[in-house]
């Protein structure tokens, strides 16, 4: 029984970590607010544990219409550097699948779009 209880109070704080790991992996943004971001060329950077990406953003007639990834650090998450950057130009918008396998990856090129859109506000 004093076992038990012992482990309750571990159990509890293996959940909140667990939760609060996955509640940081979420990207930030959603669909592109056309109606306030400008045309032009943005940066934007993020970073995802271990994975960096910049990406620089064209925007023209209030779309995005283009996507470069300018630097994306990462071990394993190389399948969403073309993938990720398509689906945000196809959806217009900055909250898409990941790629299966590069999670991290995929959500560093979401927010770093996100990062470049904001600045075209």
């Amino acid at each position: 029984m004093k076992k038990t209880l012992k482990i309750i109070p571990l159990l509890g704080a293996f959940s909140v970590l667990v939760i609060g790991c996955a509640v940081s992996n979420m990207p930030v943004g959603g669909p592109i607010p056309h109606t306030e971001i400008k045309d032009g060329l943005y940066e934007g950077h993020a970073t995802q544990g271990p994975v960096k990406a910049v990406a620089r953003v064209t925007i023209k007639n209030k779309q995005i219409k283009g996507i470069e990834l300018k630097e994306h650090r990462t071990l394993k998450g190389k399948s969403a550097e073309n993938v990720i950057p398509a689906r945000i130009i196809q959806d217009q918008s900055t909250n898409v699948d990941g790629v299966s396998g590069a999670t991290m990856s995929s959500i560093a090129i979401m927010n770093a779009v996100e990062a470049a859109i904001q600045k075209a506000k």
